[in-house]
């Protein structure tokens, strides 16, 4: 069996004096696997989201990033803060106003220090635009100056910009308008097709997650109730709590 692109071990985690969020999760993602992480708000899947990336360390088990923990020496952690970007809910908070978009995303080769001169920046900025379906001269304008949607792309064009191998998206559709939502998961398709990037989806949106995972985990209260192919987990949930969160999709009337 291969190794897993990224894992958690039987982790828990508890905030300091606080109630325990997770308990003994175990979750593995493949090279250019894209999986759907689903609950209720309060299930613990922002919580989980922090320690895939980094951000908090696990009170017990482990989280590791192709077989070695993911939490260790300096150099360690920014070649993992390389190969794994977030792309983050909201994309009015997420972009700094007092920046351009260009500088936005070449901000993440600056900061883990990949060495590329301005013009050779400029071009790799171009390039992402292009690749998230915007115009080159959006590189030199503000934030401001676009809609959600195309804040979202602008988000997702600085998280490729050091090459990731895995994409962990918190929500990023939810704070759209419902006719954007689809065009930013079909660029999430074509990106996954087109480079190979992981992606773990965090979502409460059994719609948005079903349109984009080949596999989903459903947690509950801290735990992992139920996993599996997407189609096969949708189509026969075995786990009450998976039932109810179907049950609370939409749908048209006949």
């Amino acid at each position: 069996m291969s190794t897993p692109l990224l894992a958690a071990e039987d982790v828990g985690f508890a905030y300091r004096r606080g109630p325990r969020v997770l308990h003994d999760v175990s979750l593995a993602l493949a090279p250019g696997e894209s999986v759907g992480l689903v609950g209720e708000s309060g299930a613990g899947k922002t919580s989980l989201l922090r320690l895939l990336l980094g951000l908090d360390a696990p009170s017990s088990g482990r989280i590791l990033f192709d077989g070695r923990p993911v939490r260790g020496d300096r150099r360690a952690v920014r070649g993992f803060r390389r190969v794994v970007q977030p792309v983050y809910q909201d994309p009015f908070s997420s972009l700094d106003p007092r920046m351009t978009v260009g500088a936005s995303i070449a901000e993440p080769l600056r900061s883990l220090r990949i060495p590329r001169d301005r013009a050779d920046r400029a071009a790799r900025v171009a390039s992402l635009l292009e690749a998230v379906d915007l115009p080159a001269d959006a590189a030199g304008r503000y934030p401001d100056s676009f809609s959600g949607g195309q804040r979202q792309r602008i988000a997702i064009a600085r998280a490729l910009a050091p090459e990731p191998r895995l994409l962990l998206a918190d929500e990023p559709v939810s704070a759209l308008d419902t006719s954007v939502r689809m065009l930013v998961i079909e660029l999430f398709q074509r990106l996954a097709r087109e480079r190979g990037i992981g992606i773990l989806l965090v979502s409460h949106d059994l719609t948005i997650v079903s349109a984009l995972c080949a596999r989903i985990a459903v947690l509950e209260s801290g735990r992992i109730v139920e996993e599996g192919p997407t189609a096969a987990v949708l189509a026969e949930p075995a786990h009450p709590y998976t039932r109810r969160l179907l049950g609370a999709v939409p749908r048209l009337p006949a």
